[in-house]
Order: C-alpha cells, then structure tokens, then sequence
C-alpha cells in the first residue's frame, strides 16, 4: 500500500493551569471539558499515541506504521538511530496559570535513569489575551544552596530571566535550561520524543487529589545548568510572505515557517526525513503531487498536524480563505 499524507486525532490533557483556547479548535472535545492545558498532535509517546483519523491507514498508530514501512515512512537514516520510535512529540500548549519553574534531562541522562529520550524543546507563541511571558535561564551562577534557600521562601523566580513575548517569537530551551511558561501565554511545541520533566517549584499548588504537587529536585539539581544565561535565547523572527523562514536548526529537528496567501510548492527529495506540518493559523489543502490520486490530499486546519513521509518528495500547499501558517519541522541526520 503506498504513503500518503498522514492526519492524526489530538490527544487532549487536563492540567489545573490550562485553559479554553486550543479546547476550542477540536470538534471531538466536549463542550463541558474544561482546562485543556495540552494537545498532543503528532505523538509516539509509550501512553498517548496519536491515531491516524485519514485514509486507508485509519485507526493506526504511528510506530505500527514505522515497523511496517521504515524508512520510506521516516527516513533511512532517522530509522537507522531511532528504529521505530518517531524521535518528536508535537503539541500546543495552553496556560492561563503560571507552570512549574522545571528543567529537563539530556539523552545520555534520561536514556541510563528514565529510559526515554532527553527533551531539547522550542515554543513558538501564538495569540493569546492577557500578557504572555516565559522564564528561561537563571540570572546568575546559582549553585544547590541557594536554589534550595529560594524554594523554601519562594523567590526561585527572581533568579530567572523572565521575557516579555508576543505572536511569533520563537524560545529555544535546551535540556539542563531551567524554564517555566507563564500565564496567558499559548504556544507550539516542538520537542523530543520524551515526557520526563523534573519539577524545582510549584508555588505550593494542590494537585486534583488534595495534595501538594510533587517535585523532583534531587534529579533537576543533576541535570541543570547553573550558569547564567548569556545572549539571546528568544527570537523574533520576520515572517515571509509566501516563502520559509528558519526558526530553529539544531541535532534534534529543523523548523521553519511557511507563511502562505497563496499556492506554494515545496520539493523534499534534497532530505531524507519525514515532515511534518503544524498548522499555527488558517488552514490549507495538502497534496503530495506524487502520491496517490485518491489519497493525496489532506486538510489542515489550526491545531493540527500533517505527517508527510519520506517517500514524497513534491508538495503543493492551497491557503483556503486567506493567509495560512504552518510550521515545517523535519530532521537533519
């Protein structure tokens, strides 16, 4: 059976910080659910597999898929490190609290304690009501002290960089950077596929079952970086019509926005990985000019993900009603 561009349901998370916003983009959410604080788009973590809602692969499962097709679905080389684990986890994100201040572990670290991946991560902004803001990196050398002094009278976030954002910038936040999301603040998320997050502080909040929310810091004080942070670690990118602009380029993924009023054409042959669309504004139709007539096309609206796999190679992209954003993330290997 040959490849076509893949459609996958979200996979919706309550979390006591979400809010309303992304709840809203997906019609299998019900109308009562509340505090959708995260939807996962394109996932092949072991708990929340994404399913494939088009086509005749229907109901399965991505990593069924790579066991089946290998290579031509990811790319010779992304199989010959990652085998049949997709090596990303998309989502959209939504706070209308503060998150944890957290940091996340390397691969060598999260592979011999966690057996996952590590998680390298971006967030590109999206539109929000309110002030969005993040912390990303200490201010200052820290050292296990004094974060343990700053947890207990609550003042760990005066030791963060905290940064104003707004529609489009771009926060890359490698593993060992000590970050948190702020309220009001909406973004897409590309990572690693992995869901290891250790805790340093929660400002005391009380989880659904009565309880203070548990932290890992004997962990985060092993994987973190205390040094301060130096230069930029937030971009503010200048879209460009109808053309790609790179957002980030590291080990882990490449990303790029495609900002599109009209029909565009895109040629993958140069790469030899998956791509994969995440559609941060409007909607557009997807073709893949060499796949199969009947299951060439697909529809991407905001919210969502479109796998294309590695065997095709000519995309042609359709804005419908307007300007249409999607962000191209694909690997280098």
């Amino acid at each position: 059976m040959a490849l076509y561009p893949l459609k996958f349901k979200a996979q919706l998370f309550h979390k006591i910080w979400g809010g309303h916003t992304i709840a809203q983009w997906y019609s299998h959410v019900p109308a009562d659910y509340e505090n959708v604080g995260e939807a996962w788009v394109l996932s092949d973590v072991e708990d929340a597999p994404t399913v494939v809602i088009n086509g005749p692969h229907k109901g399965e499962l991505l990593r069924d898929l790579i066991e089946v097709y290998m290579g031509d679905l990811v790319g010779t080389n992304v199989y010959d490190v990652f085998g049949t684990q997709f090596p990303l986890l998309l989502k959209f994100i939504d706070a209308v609290d503060d998150l944890s201040i957290q940091v996340h572990p390397d691969d060598d670290y999260a592979i011999e304690h966690e057996h996952s991946l590590g998680k390298t991560e971006m967030w590109y902004v999206l539109p929000s009501e309110g002030k969005p803001s993040i912390f990303l990196g200490w201010n200052r050398t820290m050292n296990a002290s004094l974060i343990h002094a700053a947890i207990t009278d609550g003042s760990l976030a005066g030791y963060l960089h905290e940064y104003d954002v707004q529609q489009g910038d771009v926060a890359y936040i490698p593993s060992g950077t000590v970050h948190a999301m702020r309220r009001d603040t909406i973004v897409a998320e590309i990572q690693e596929n992995s869901d290891i997050t250790y805790r340093l502080y929660d400002y005391n909040r009380v989880g659904n079952d009565g309880r203070t929310r548990p932290l890992k810091l004997d962990k985060a004080l092993e994987v973190m970086d205390f040094a301060p942070v130096n230069g930029a670690v937030v971009s503010h990118p200048v879209p460009v019509p109808n053309g790609a602009v790179n957002l980030t380029q590291c080990p882990y993924f490449t990303v790029n926005l495609l900002t599109l009023d009209r029909t565009a054409e895109r040629d993958y042959a140069p790469l030899d990985s998956f791509v994969a669309y995440m559609c941060v504004a409007g909607s557009a139709v997807v073709e893949a000019l060499d796949g199969e007539q009947e299951t060439s096309t697909v529809t991407i609206c905001r919210g969502e993900a479109v796998l294309l796999p590695a065997s095709l190679n000519d995309i042609r992209i359709m804005p419908q009603d307007g300007e249409c954003r999607l962000l191209e993330v694909y690997m280098e290997i």
